[in-house]
C-alpha cells in the first residue's frame, strides 16, 4: 500500500529535498507541499494524506497550531492523518508542545535519509517515534508537569491482559518483545494494543506511554 505524504516547511529547498528523498521510494508518494500551516490545512483537506512532515517555525500558522487542528479535526476518523514533526530546534519545550498537540513523531532536520524514510513508514503504520536525541527524560518531564492525581477510571475498561500490555508499552517494549514476555504471538499483541488505544481514546503508542505515566501505572 502506498503511503501518501505532504511536506510542510517555509523553506522551499528544504521542502524539495525531503520530497525528493521520499518520492524516490516505491511505497511513498508525496502528494503535495505547503509553506505554512494555513496552506497545509487546505492541502490536507484536499489530499487526505497518511503522514504530514511538519516544520515548527513558519509564518501565519506554525507547525504546533497546524498539528493541533489536524489531530482535533480528525480524531473521529478511522485512519486519521499522522503528523511527524521535523525541526532544527532540539529543545524540551518544542517536544512537549508537539506531543501535546497530537504529533505522532518528532525528528531533527539533521536526520539521516534512511531514518527519515523509516520514520514515515513507522508513523504511517500507527506507531509513534521520537528522535534518538529526545530521551525518556523528556517524556518524564512532560508527564511531571501534568501528572494526574491518581489512576484514571478508564483503566476499568481494560481487561487485566490489556492493562499488562499498556504497562509493557510504557516500559518501551515493542510488539515482538511484548509477545515474548506474555508468550503470545505478535498478531495477538497488535490486537491488544489496538483495543487499549481505542478504549482509552489514545492516538498512538507514545500517547499511551504518556497516559501510563500520568496515571501512575508505571513509576
Amino acid at each position: 500500500m502506498t503511503i501518501r505524504v505532504v511536506v510542510v516547511d517555509d523553506q522551499e529547498l528544504v521542502r524539495d529535498g525531503f520530497a525528493m528523498i521520499l518520492d524516490a521510494q516505491e511505497d511513498l508518494d508525496v502528494v503535495g507541499q505547503a509553506s505554512d500551516g494555513v496552506e497545509a490545512l487546505d492541502l490536507i483537506a484536499r489530499e487526505a494524506p497518511d503522514v504530514v512532515l511538519m516544520d515548527i517555525r513558519m509564518p501565519r500558522l506554525d507547525g504546533i497550531g497546524a498539528t493541533r487542528q489536524i489531530t482535533n479535526g480528525q480524531a473521529a476518523k478511522d485512519s486519521p492523518t499522522k503528523v511527524l514533526i521535523l525541526t532544527t530546534f532540539n529543545t524540551d519545550e518544542y517536544v512537549f508542545e508537539a506531543l501535546h498537540a497530537g504529533a505522532s513523531g518528532f525528528l531533527l532536520k539533521d536526520v539521516r535519509r534512511e531514518d527519515l524514510i523509516q520514520a514515515v513508514r513507522v508513523v504511517a503504520g500507527g506507531e509513534a517515534l521520537l528522535a534518538p536525541a529526545v530521551t525518556r527524560r523528556l517524556i518524564e518531564d512532560y508527564v511531571s508537569r501534568s501528572r494526574l492525581s491518581g489512576p484514571g477510571s478508564h483503566l476499568d475498561h481494560l481487561t487485566p491482559r490489556e492493562q499488562e500490555v499498556l504497562e509493557l508499552i510504557a516500559l518501551g517494549l515493542n510488539n515482538q518483545e511484548i509477545g515474548e514476555k506474555l508468550l503470545v504471538g505478535e498478531a495477538t499483541v497488535k490486537t491488544h494494543v489496538g483495543r487499549v488505544l481505542m478504549k482509552l481514546g489514545l492516538r498512538d503508542r507514545i500517547h499511551a506511554v504518556i497516559y501510563a505515566y500520568e496515571i501512575g501505572l508505571v513509576p
